[in-house]
Formats: C-alpha cells, sequence, structure tokens
C-alpha cells in the first residue's frame, strides 16, 4: 500500500472542476484509491462522494493506493495534486 498526503492549495478547495479532474486521472489506473481528509474516507473514482468531503484551501487529504500498479498511481496522483490542486 502507498500513501499519497497533499494540502490543497487551490484557493476554491475540491469543486466540481478539479473534482471531475481527479476522478478522471484516478480511474487511469487499476489500483484502489481512497481520498480521505482526516475525518472521512471515500472511493477516489467516485465524483459525489469526492465532493461530499468538501475539502477547503489549506486542508491536507491522503489517497490510499493499494493495487498491482500502486507505485505508478502514487507518481502520477502525486504530479496531479501539485499541477491542480
Amino acid at each position: 500500500m502507498k500513501t499519497v498526503t497533499y494540502i490543497i492549495k487551490d484557493e476554491m478547495g475540491i469543486h466540481a472542476r478539479p473534482a471531475g479532474l481527479l476522478v478522471k486521472e484516478v480511474g487511469k489506473y487499476n489500483s484502489t484509491i481512497t481520498i480521505s481528509n482526516g475525518t472521512k474516507e471515500v472511493d477516489a473514482k467516485r465524483l459525489m462522494a469526492i465532493m461530499s468531503l468538501g475539502i477547503k484551501q489549506g486542508q491536507s487529504v491522503t489517497f490510499k493506493i493499494e493495487g498491482a500498479d500502486e507505485a505508478e498511481a502514487a507518481a502520477g496522483m502525486e504530479a496531479f495534486l501539485k499541477a491542480n490542486l
């Protein structure tokens, strides 16, 4: 299992547009990927689940990645987060 922790820098947090991009990025991998805001953990392949977390700027999120391509997925998620959030 790999984990990726990131502090959201986007001033609007994870709203509809970046959440959609995130789901698209997560869909590229076969691994099981979940996102947690510290109190709730959801499937990162589900747009509405991500939106339900209500993640704001400055909050820390943690992605748990398990599966055959977890190393590739972790590197891809880190790059995506830095570029988009």
